[in-house]
């Protein structure tokens, strides 16, 4: 679905358009470990035409803004000293933006929180989103998708030497934490598992509440929690028993087709090239979660 003592922030999955993941910023834990992570050069496309009214406007300023998550060491990481943004959603970012004619050094990130994903985009204060954001009817109700470009699922953060927890049915007396509002948690409070809940602003808060001992697990998305084991090895694991499924796009404007047609086909074109698979392997993978390749052709709607 981590981090580095004082690093950006955490995500506030919030309520009826929420799902896996979410956050506010605050203190992130760890630095990413596992070595230096990819961050790639993509071959940037010239004289795009693109009947997109937030296309057209960013190339009139030359510059285009991507929403991002800055606490999520391997997928969306900024490190507190250079500033610097890494991790898997960086990657994708950077993918798209080349094929419609940005270099890197015309991308502007913007770190937004969960519980603004949608009231950032309809504003036009980014251009493209692109952060654990899960696909869903609701949020496509206010939000385009291009997409999924990778598919997480929820799972259980544990201490390293609990083997009592081996997935959701085993959670009864125990108590889980995550964020309000998040898909996770609402799926954990239902009466078949026989979990107690508690409810925090900041994932970073739950990990910290694991390994005080004060809660028994922690539940998001598995692609995140993969990344807070790999800062924490000998203290934590992922029951690696996901019980949902969050399949994550490229948020933009609704009613903007001829951008999410665009940003769609350059899903494919790095997927197919080898592109997608190289960034992977070096963010995400190296968290531990194994290599699948999306299904080609993308959804278009």
């Amino acid at each position: 679905m981590l981090k580095t003592a004082a690093a950006g922030a955490v995500v506030l999955a919030l309520a009826a358009t929420a799902t896996a993941c979410g956050g506010e910023s605050g203190t992130a834990g760890d630095k990413p470990a596992g070595g230096e992570v990819y961050s790639g050069s993509y071959k940037v496309a010239k004289d795009v035409k693109v009947n997109s009214a937030v296309l057209k406007k960013a190339q009139q300023k030359g510059q285009i803004v991507i929403g991002v998550k800055a606490d999520q060491p391997f997928l969306g990481y900024q490190d507190p000293s250079s500033g610097k943004y890494s991790g898997f959603d960086i990657e994708i970012a950077k993918m798209v933006a080349a094929d419609l004619g940005f270099s890197e050094k015309q991308i502007k990130f913007s770190t937004v929180d969960s519980n603004v994903r949608e009231t950032k985009i309809s504003g036009h204060d980014v251009d493209y989103y692109v952060g654990t954001y899960t696909i869903n009817d609701e949020r496509k109700k206010q939000v385009g998708f291009a997409g999924p470009y990778y598919t997480a699922g929820a799972d259980l953060l544990v201490r390293k030497d609990d083997k009592a927890i081996t997935g959701p049915d085993s959670l009864r007396g125990k108590t889980v934490c995550s964020i309000t509002g998040s898909t996770p948690l609402q799926e954990i409070k239902k009466p078949k598992y026989g979990a107690k809940t508690l409810e925090l602003g900041k994932y970073s808060d739950c990990v910290k509440k694991l390994i005080d001992g004060d809660v028994d697990a922690v539940t998001t998305d598995d692609a995140i929690l993969k990344g807070y084991a790999a800062q924490r090895p000998t203290k934590l694991r992922v029951v690696n028993k996901p019980f949902t499924k969050e399949p994550y796009g490229v948020g933009m404007d609704k009613n903007d087709k001829a951008l999410r047609d665009a940003i769609t086909t350059a899903l494919e074109n790095h997927i197919k090239n080898g592109d997608y698979k190289k960034a992977y392997e070096g963010t995400l993978g190296k968290s531990g979660s194994a290599y699948v390749a999306p299904k080609t052709p993308l959804p278009r709607y």
